[in-house]
């Protein structure tokens, strides 16, 4: 009988004996007896818990590599405001090269509002609520005043590229690096913008006079200029600006030609100065210090080498694409554009450009920053290239 029940793999002979086989009936080398079948069926629950704990241990397993293969990824959370426009491109494009060059290891999750309003976003980047921020100087210029000097009127910046670079080299300034790392913030790259005009509803001026009383959206030095030809400037951030205009709180709005088309201040404008040209803002791209340091060496690498062709990237779409599509903007719309005589802006440039920047000296001198250091600094730089 022994060798009817005799299975072909040898694991039922004795001492176990043949009554008995853990792989089961189907390589028997013949059938198996009544007797057996009561046996084996009898063994089920046991064999049935042996194989729950093997399946039970291998999802466990699974799950731990699983776990552990993402905390080997980094992901950072970037903290903008708006819409994807012009002015994000750089960020967006930073975003796709870190991806690219770390297979997927390291990635930017950006997000347009949905961590931080764009007047906090340096205090969030302060506590780590975020590992990278876009914001604007003249939002806060208390909290950083060093890279305000790059708002100041008049300043005689002709194109994105020398803004550009410009930037990259105040950030680099002993002065710039020790403002912003008291919030714990490294500066990054800017966001370069072009000089700043005015899109207004109403009457369109004539000439400078014609802004005494005008209630504009300025900010920064620009805001400083325009209070010099008798205007009364405000500061608010842009996604505010569309509801101002409209409900009366503003006339006037000062933007970039992305800003005004991509936050519609051009929809219900009547005019649009063409060659005013007060001056710029600098709204710095940052990230949380601690976050940087953390990061391999390698993943600091492929951030940091991927910042020059972001901005070129940003350059090249904002001086193609933005102001191809500037132009045809304003004629669609019938606005008016108001060109004023070389004459009147060189007296708005005498009468607020020397005022502005004495005064931002002496302000900021008294805080215990280098203020004329960092203003010949600029000033310096510009007078070399142009």
């Amino acid at each position: 009988m022994a060798g009817v029940d005799r299975c072909n793999h040898g694991a039922c002979d004795p001492p176990r004996g043949p009554q008995w086989c853990p792989r089961g009936f189907s390589h028997l080398t013949s059938a198996p007896s009544p007797a057996i079948l009561v046996q084996y069926m009898d063994r089920m629950p046991l064999w049935e818990d042996i194989m729950q704990k093997l399946l039970t241990r291998t999802a466990l397993a699974t799950l731990a590599l699983t776990i552990g293969t993402e905390a080997m990824a980094t992901e950072w959370n970037v903290s903008l405001w708006g819409q994807r426009r012009a002015f994000t491109e750089h960020v967006e494009r930073l975003a796709e090269l870190v991806s690219e060059r770390t297979d997927g290891e390291f990635t930017l999750n950006i997000s347009y509002g949905g961590l931080s309003s764009n007047r906090e976003n340096l205090d969030g980047i302060s506590i780590g609520a975020f590992e990278m921020a876009q914001f604007c100087a003249g939002y806060h210029a208390d909290k950083n005043p060093s890279i305000t000097v790059l708002e100041l009127p008049f300043l005689g910046v002709t194109s994105l590229e020398q803004e550009v670079e410009l930037s990259m080299a105040l950030y680099q300034h002993p002065a710039a690096i020790e403002d912003l790392a008291r919030w714990n913030a490294t500066l990054l790259m800017p966001s370069p913008l072009p000089q700043y005009n005015l899109v207004g509803v109403g009457d369109a001026p004539s000439s400078l006079a014609d802004f005494e009383g005008l209630t504009v959206r300025a900010t920064g030095g620009i805001g400083a200029a325009m209070s010099t030809v008798g205007a009364v400037p405000t500061s608010m951030s842009a996604t505010e600006v569309r509801q101002a205009m409209d409900s009366g709180v503003v006339r006037a709005v000062s933007f970039a030609p992305h800003a005004h088309m991509s936050f519609g201040t051009i929809e219900n404008a009547t005019w649009w100065t063409t060659n005013l040209n007060p001056g710029t803002v600098n709204c710095p791209v940052v990230v949380n210090s601690d976050a940087l340091a953390s990061l391999s060496d390698e993943e600091r690498d492929v951030l940091l080498g991927a910042v020059d062709e972001a901005l070129d990237h940003y350059v090249a779409n904002y001086n193609g694409a933005t102001m191809d599509a500037w132009g045809p903007a304003l004629e669609e719309r019938n606005i008016e554009q108001v060109t004023f005589s070389e004459e009147e802006l060189a007296a708005f440039r005498e009468a607020a450009a020397d005022p502005a920047a004495a005064a931002w000296i002496e302000d900021n001198a008294a805080r215990g920053l280098p203020a004329q250091e960092l203003y010949d600094f600029v000033t310096g730089m510009i007078a070399e290239a142009n």
